[in-house]
Order: C-alpha cells, then sequence, then structure tokens
C-alpha cells in the first residue's frame, strides 16, 4: 500500500471518528442558556478522546510521522477548535445583547421562582429573551403583569411570543392542559418552572438557565446540528439518484402518455403546508384533467377526474416521484408527515388537538403513517385523528434506522400495490 493511500485512508477514519465522538458528547448541541463550562469541558473531553483515537489510528496505519508532529498537530486541533468555538460564543452573545436573534418570551405566574426567571431574563441580555409580561390570578402587586390566564392566548397570537414559561403551582390542571393544546395547535415553544414538588408528567427534557431548573415539554430531535444535517445530507443524495437515474427519463415518458391524454402541463404543483406551517408548491404528475377544485378536493375512490394513465400512476405511486425535486430543494424531507392542503390543514387544526405539532418537522414524500395504512383518503375524522398520532409518534421517536425501515416498507407497498392509493 502507497504512503499516499495509508494517509487518505487515515484521514477518513480520523474525520469519522472525530464526527462520532463530538454526536457521543453533544458537543455540537448548545442551546443559547448552555454555560461556557459545559462548552469547554466538552470540548476537553472530545480532545482527550480523540487523541486517543489519533494515536491508535497511526499506529494501526504505520504512517511516516514522527512523535513530535503528532504532538503538534493535536495541539494545533486543541486550540484551534477552542478558540473558534469561544469566538462563536461570544460572537453571538454580544450580537444577542445589541437585540439580534432575539425571543419574545412571557412568564405564567408571580411566585418566586418566575421572579428568578425574569431576572434573568432582565439581567442576562446576552442570550437572548425578550421578556413581554407577566400572567397571573394572583398578581401580587406585581407591576409587570399584562393579564390574567384566560388573556395569555389572545396576548401571544396578537404580539408573536415565541416562548411560553409557566409556574407549575399556580396553574389548575385543566388551565395547563388547555394551555399545553393550544401552544401545541400554535406552534409555540412551553416550558415549565418546577415547584418544590416537583413534576410528574414524562417527556419533559430538564435545561439549567444558571442555577435555575427549566423543564422544556418536547424536544426536537433535529434541534441536534449532527441529526439535523445528516438528515440533509441523506435526503440531497436519495434525492439526486432518484432525479438523475428515475426522473431524467421518466419525465418525457410520462409526460408524453400524460398529455396525449387530456390537455394540460405534464406537471401538477399545489401549495401546501410544510415545517413551521409554511406554505410551499409540492410537485406531482398530473393524474386529473385541469378542474378547479384540484386544490380544494382530494382524490376520492371511482373519482372521475382521474385519467386512465393518472389511475396507474396514483395505484403506483409513481405520481409522487416528481416530489424528491422538492426534497432536492430543501422543501420536503424523504421521510416525514405527509404535507396536507392548505384547506385540510385550516380546517384539521381547529378540530384535532396537537395537530400542528405534525410541522415542525420538515414533511416527507413517505411517512410512518403511510405504511400504517394511513395513506390516501381520510374519510372521517377519526382517520385524520390517528394519523395526526402516528405522526407525533414519528416526531418524538425519529431515528435513521426508523427511516430506513420506512423507506423499505414504502417500496414493497408500492410493488404491490395499495388499496388506498387511488
Amino acid at each position: 500500500m502507497s504512503d499516499i493511500t495509508k494517509y487518505l485512508r487515515f484521514l477518513l477514519i480520523a474525520n469519522i471518528g472525530w464526527l462520532l465522538i463530538s454526536y457521543i458528547l453533544s458537543l455540537y448541541k448548545i442551546f443559547r442558556f448552555t454555560r461556557l463550562g459545559r462548552i469547554t469541558r466538552n470540548l476537553f473531553n472530545q480532545i482527550l478522546l480523540f487523541s486517543l483515537l489519533f494515536s491508535s489510528i497511526y499506529a494501526w496505519s504505520y504512517l511516516l510521522l514522527d512523535k513530535k508532529g503528532i504532538l503538534l498537530f493535536l495541539s494545533a486541533l486543541a486550540l484551534s477548535v477552542f478558540v473558534l468555538r469561544l469566538a462563536l460564543y461570544f460572537t453571538l452573545q454580544n450580537y444577542r445583547s445589541f437585540g439580534g436573534n432575539f425571543r419574545n418570551v412571557i412568564i405564567v405566574g408571580c411566585q418566586e421562582n418566575a421572579k428568578l426567571l425574569f431576572d434573568f431574563f432582565n439581567k442576562k441580555s446576552q442570550f437572548g429573551y425578550h421578556f413581554m409580561g407577566f400572567f397571573s390570578n394572583n398578581p401580587q402587586n406585581n407591576t409587570n403583569v399584562e393579564g390574567t390566564i384566560n388573556d395569555i392566548k389572545k396576548f401571544v397570537l396578537n404580539n408573536e411570543v415565541d416562548e411560553i414559561y409557566c409556574s407549575i403551582n399556580e396553574l389548575e390542571e385543566t388551565e395547563l392542559k388547555e394551555l399545553i393544546d393550544f401552544t401545541e395547535n400554535n406552534l409555540k415553544i412551553i416550558k415549565f418552572i418546577p415547584d418544590s414538588k416537583g413534576l410528574y408528567q414524562k417527556g419533559l427534557t430538564l435545561q439549567y438557565y444558571d442555577l435555575l431548573p427549566i423543564l422544556a415539554l418536547r424536544e426536537n430531535p433535529f434541534d441536534d446540528s449532527i441529526l439535523k444535517w445528516g438528515k440533509r445530507i441523506f435526503d440531497i443524495l436519495f434525492s439526486s439518484l432518484v432525479i438523475i437515474f428515475i426522473l431524467s427519463w421518466l419525465i418525457p415518458i410520462l409526460g408524453f402518455f400524460i398529455k396525449r391524454e387530456s390537455k394540460g402541463p405534464i406537471f401538477f404543483k399545489q401549495s401546501r403546508n410544510g415545517l413551521n406551517n409554511k406554505e410551499f408548491g409540492v410537485y406531482k404528475f398530473r393524474s386529473m384533467g385541469v378542474n378547479k377544485n384540484a386544490d380544494k378536493k382530494t382524490a376520492t375512490k371511482n373519482d372521475s377526474r382521474v385519467t386512465k394513465i393518472g389511475a396507474f400512476i396514483r395505484k403506483s405511486s409513481v405520481d409522487e416521484l416528481p416530489q424528491f425535486l422538492n426534497v432536492f430543494k430543501g422543501e420536503m424531507s424523504v421521510v416525514g408527515p405527509r404535507p396536507h392542503m392548505v384547506s385540510q390543514t385550516h380546517f384539521y387544526s381547529k378540530k384535532i388537538d396537537k395537530y400542528m405539532v405534525r410541522h415542525i418537522v420538515k414533511p416527507g414524500i413517505t411517512g410512518l403513517s403511510q405504511v400504517r395504512g394511513f395513506r390516501g383518503e381520510t374519510e372521517t375524522i377519526n382517520k385524520m385523528r390517528a394519523r395526526a398520532r402516528v405522526d407525533r409518534f414519528y416526531i418524538e421517536n425519529w431515528s435513521f434506522l426508523l427511516d430506513l425501515k420506512i423507506i423499505a416498507k414504502t417500496v414493497i407497498n408500492a410493488i404491490k400495490g395499495e388499496e388506498n392509493a387511488y
């Protein structure tokens, strides 16, 4: 084996090792409230473990490097990573101190821990929190109270509030449930200030703002930058392969038959709701004759609007393939909750609790709901409620392995043909 080959293999393994150690130690999982001590400690552990790994790879590869060169490299690596991380940390803090990258927040409750959090927001401007007021049924002479518990919803919607912090022991159980449902349905973040008795609810994440504990209701798995970019890289590679090796020859062939059977464009573009409920145009092969109800009414069984070629491509799911263009553009992911029509989102967001949670991640070409039997038309609200529940399960339990299983199951279902594909 040549020296160049050894060096390339060495660099590949070393870089993979760096990424794995970074993921295990959560090196890049840094939030605006993360303390500098934790960042420094994680960096120290990262460099220590990587140095051990580097030395092991060096010994295994028999590279022609002396000990002084290795020590110099590791020292330069440690210093550069540490300086860059600190520079980024303090740059962001200064930027927030001058009013950039801020989040609007309110506090529900006026007791001791709520006031401590208020002091944190006011004194620590570098963390980028813009306090907008207290809400409480027992204001206790607090001059910053904007209203009662019943005033929260109107205030949040009218003032673009990003996060709500609740003092647990100042809310009745019904008030707490109603507030959680409100934040879920309106894509707001809710966090809890625990009382001395603690909190029994499952699925909460403990975070620290200085020495004050805060409980977050749900952690988005894609807040982890490595997971987020890993999924994005996978989407780019997967969609590129489909576009190059399938769509490149399929578009002209299907286009010929689509236009031969009915007048109109080859592609059908429809507005749907995606990440953070933003609308985007989703692409499909046109499977119906051009009609005025395309954006309002989903396809039903024996739908007269569906053409002959359209019936075939819908049954085989081929009509969905142009959505890999949406994936490549970054509007969708290969796997995720299916994007619904704008009219459906408006309707079901008012009828189904926590329906809007499905919009905290990118929509997918396929998803867990689709391989669990919830593909296609949803005739009843109970079916849509079940679909939304499965989508939430996917978001809260996401993994690359789960995505691969869903993709494999989707391919099998497409080959076999699905009963709901019409």
